[in-house]
C-alpha cells in the first residue's frame, strides 16, 4: 500500500487528520522519566499510548534526535508507532545531489514519510521521489516570518517562488506520493496553493503553539486522493500536544500529564472536523 493510500485508510478508520509532532526537547522531558534509558523514547512512547487513537500520523522532528541516542530513540519510536498501525512522517527538510541524497533517502526504510527541501532541484529529489511507496512532502510556504526572503520572491513570470514550487511539485509526482508543506499561518497564501495544485495532499504545520487557521488548514489542506473515499491530508501540532501536561493541575504525575497530551490531540480532533 502507497503512503497517502495508507494515510487514507488510517483517516478514515480514526476519523482525524491530526499529525501529531513527536518532538521531545530534552529540556522540557518531565523530570519523572530522567533516569529512563533513553528519556526521548521513553516521553515518545507514553505520547504515543495517550495520542494514537486520535492521531492520523506522527511527524518526529530530526532536530531532536541528532546524536547516537536520539537516533536510537527515533527508532524506537518508528517501531512502536508501526505497532500501534500509524505511520511516520520525518521531518527532515533533506536534499542534497548525488550519492548524497541516495544516502538520505536510506531512511524512508524505515519511516513511511519525509519531508524535502527543493532548493537544489529535481534531481535532488530524485531518490526520495523513485519510492514509490513512501510519501514526499516538498517545502512549499513555510510559517515563520522569514519564509518571506525566498520564498515570496517574484519571478519574471509574475509568480512568487512558492508558486513555482508548488507547480513543480506538482510535475514531480509521477509516482502519486508527493505532498507539500504550507502553513497554516497563511490561509490566503493555502488557498492560492490549493487553486495550482488541486489534488497534491498538504502537510500544514503551525496550529497549535503558532495560532494558525484551523478552518483554513482544513478546507485547503485536505485532497482527494485517487482510489480512496476521504480526502486526504495532516494538520500538524507538536508542543499544544506533546507538553500539553505541562499546564495539567499534576504537572509531576506521569498519568496526569500524558493524559493531558491525550486530551489535547482528542480537542484538536474534534476541532479539525467541525470544517471537515
Amino acid at each position: 500500500m502507497r503512503f497517502f493510500e495508507r494515510l487514507a485508510d488510517r483517516i478514515e478508520r480514526t476519523d482525524s487528520v491530526v499529525s501529531v509532532g513527536l518532538d521531545p526537547d530534552p529540556d522540557r522531558i518531565p523530570s519523572f522519566l530522567a533516569d529512563a534509558d533513553l528519556p526521548r523514547w521513553a516521553f515518545n512512547r507514553r505520547i504515543i499510548d495517550a495520542t494514537h487513537e486520535h492521531a492520523a500520523c506522527y511527524k518526529p522532528n530530526a532536530a531532536f534526535y541528532e546524536d547516537a541516542d536520539g537516533w536510537r530513540a527515533l527508532r524506537e519510536t518508528a517501531a512502536y508507532a508501526a505497532g500501534k498501525d500509524v505511520p511516520v512522517l520525518l521531518d527532515a527538510k533533506r536534499a542534497d545531489i548525488g550519492n548524497t541524497t541516495r544516502q538520505y533517502a536510506e531512511v524512508l526504510e524505515w519511516v513511511d514519510a519525509i519531508t524535502v527541501n527543493p532548493y537544489m532541484g529535481r534531481d535532488s529529489l530524485q531518490p526520495f521521489l523513485d519510492r514509490e511507496e513512501k510519501g514526499v512532502f516538498v517545502l512549499c510556504r513555510t510559517s515563520n516570518p522569514g519564509g518571506s526572503d525566498l520564498q515570496d520572491l517574484e519571478l519574471d513570470s509574475g509568480e512568487p517562488l512558492y508558486e513555482r514550487v508548488a507547480a513543480l511539485a506538482d510535475v514531480w509526482n509521477a509516482n502519486g506520493n508527493v505532498g507539500l508543506v504550507v502553513g497554516a499561518t497563511t490561509p490566503d497564501e493555502l488557498a492560492e496553493v490549493r487553486g495550482i495544485v488541486p489534488e497534491v495532499p498538504f502537510l500544514v504545520p503551525g496550529v497549535g503553539a503558532q495560532g494558525g487557521d484551523a478552518e483554513a488548514a482544513v478546507d485547503h489542506g485536505l485532497a482527494a486522493y485517487p482510489g480512496v473515499d476521504v480526502d486526504v491530508g495532516l494538520v500538524n501540532s507538536s508542543r499544544g500536544i506533546v507538553f500539553a501536561g505541562e499546564e495539567s493541575a499534576r504537572p509531576d504525575e506521569e498519568a496526569t500529564y500524558f493524559g493531558a497530551a491525550g486530551d489535547a490531540a482528542k480537542r484538536l480532533r474534534k476541532r479539525l472536523n467541525r470544517h471537515r
